[in-house]
């Protein structure tokens, strides 16, 4: 019944920009913090932004402080990461998580790919 499915991901050249989103369903999305992860082959999963259940708060890890952004609608139930300015490094498979306890709520990941 919980779903988390993200979406926008794509190819765009150094540079560019694109807009994830994340539709959550099956729980009450405003009770929970939100997370956004990204894992490149080879490398282990990483978080690279959250938002807390009112979206008053967020986080960003070093590598994307300054060009991402998390944001959220409560009436939606969706979460965005805005991405700027994006680099090769960036590319990765990105995963919407919801902040429950144990494992969370994993989407099944949307693959960005930075190059020229």
């Amino acid at each position: 019944q919980v779903q988390v499915v993200e979406s926008g991901g794509g190819w765009v050249q150094p540079g560019g920009s694109l807009r994830l989103s994340c539709a959550a369903s099956g729980f009450t999305f405003r009770k929970y913090a939100m997370a956004w992860y990204r894992q490149a082959p080879g490398k282990q999963r990483e978080q690279v932004a959250a938002i807390d259940k009112g979206g008053g708060r967020r986080n960003l890890a070093d590598a994307v402080k300054g060009r991402f952004t998390i944001s959220r609608d409560n009436d939606a139930n969706t979460v965005d990461l805005e991405m700027n300015n994006l680099k090769a490094e960036d590319t990765a498979v990105y995963y919407c998580r919801a902040l429950v306890g144990g494992s969370g709520y994993w989407g099944q990941g949307t693959q960005v790919t930075v190059s020229s």
